[in-house]
């Protein structure tokens, strides 16, 4: 493994096997000249160039110091998950996480309007993105609050999944912010995110979004479903005008059953 030209102090371009190839590890680049022999048992992650060409063009663009901590931080989440992370947004990791210090640098916070949901979906991711501010403070002094460590966890949660798209991610969880409000506004009320009531709603409607999206749901009783539409008539109405805004904005339906199951959720939130 022979290094064609060194990115930075931990990365060089190699060939091997007649391939040409980004190594990563920390410090392989170390009193390393072009054309010298790269000791392989410092290698930690080895990338195709002609696959990784963004790859290669962020290592040049973004700070060394940037690069290596977002790597800790993959490492760190891979340990925490016991799985290896999908390399398909490694370099979106990495950009994401060094504009974020760039940011903070210049005194500029942004608030992540999806926090409360982040941390009920995904919270284990949460828990790694709050490990990862405070690796980042250790490492480049700098301060971050819990909305970052919202963002990193939606990065996190989506190269957990086989191809995933943070886009995705981001957009689902739009949804249930979205269906969450819907229901404040409609019975006129604050849902505390400390409490059960709001998880379990929060997490049902993940699955709710998750089932329409794959043609799949519940299959309630039909007689159930008309106790429950009876019964609980307000918090059905509430469910009902959840589904409409759902169709109208992301042009999604939910059916009839899965609109019950909703009614519960939100019966409870009522009487509280």
């Amino acid at each position: 493994m022979k290094i064609k030209k060194i990115l930075n102090n931990n990365a060089v371009i190699v060939v091997d096997d007649g391939e040409e190839k980004i190594a990563i590890g920390s410090g392989v680049a170390f009193n390393k000249r072009k054309k010298d022999i790269l000791n392989q048992y410092k290698v930690e992650k080895l990338f195709v160039l002609k696959e990784n060409e963004k790859l290669q063009q962020l290592l040049l663009r973004i700070p060394e110091s940037h690069f290596t901590v977002s790597e800790q931080i993959m490492k760190y989440a891979e340990e925490w998950l016991g799985t290896e992370l999908n390399e398909h947004i490694r370099v979106q990791l990495a950009d994401h996480i060094s504009f974020a210090i760039e940011r903070e640098q210049n005194g500029i916070h942004l608030k992540n309007k999806l926090l409360r949901e982040i941390k009920v979906l995904y919270p284990e991711e949460f828990q790694i993105g709050l490990w990862a501010v405070r690796h980042i403070e250790e490492q480049c002094n700098v301060q971050m609050a819990e909305d970052e460590a919202a963002f990193i966890a939606l990065y996190i949660h989506t190269m957990k999944m086989q191809g995933g798209d943070v886009h995705q991610t981001v957009r689902q969880t739009t949804m249930i912010q979205d269906m969450v409000q819907t229901i404040r506004d409609y019975l006129n009320i604050e849902i505390q995110e400390s409490d059960i009531s709001f998880e379990r709603l929060v997490t049902h409607l993940q699955f709710a979004v998750t089932r329409a999206k794959s043609y799949d749901s519940h299959v309630m009783d039909k007689e159930m479903f008309n106790m429950i539409r009876t019964k609980y008539s307000s918090s059905f109405q509430c469910a009902k005008e959840v589904g409409a805004q759902l169709k109208t904005s992301y042009n999604l339906t939910l059916p009839e059953e899965e609109l019950g199951y909703i009614t519960l959720h939100i019966e409870r939130l009522r009487t509280l």
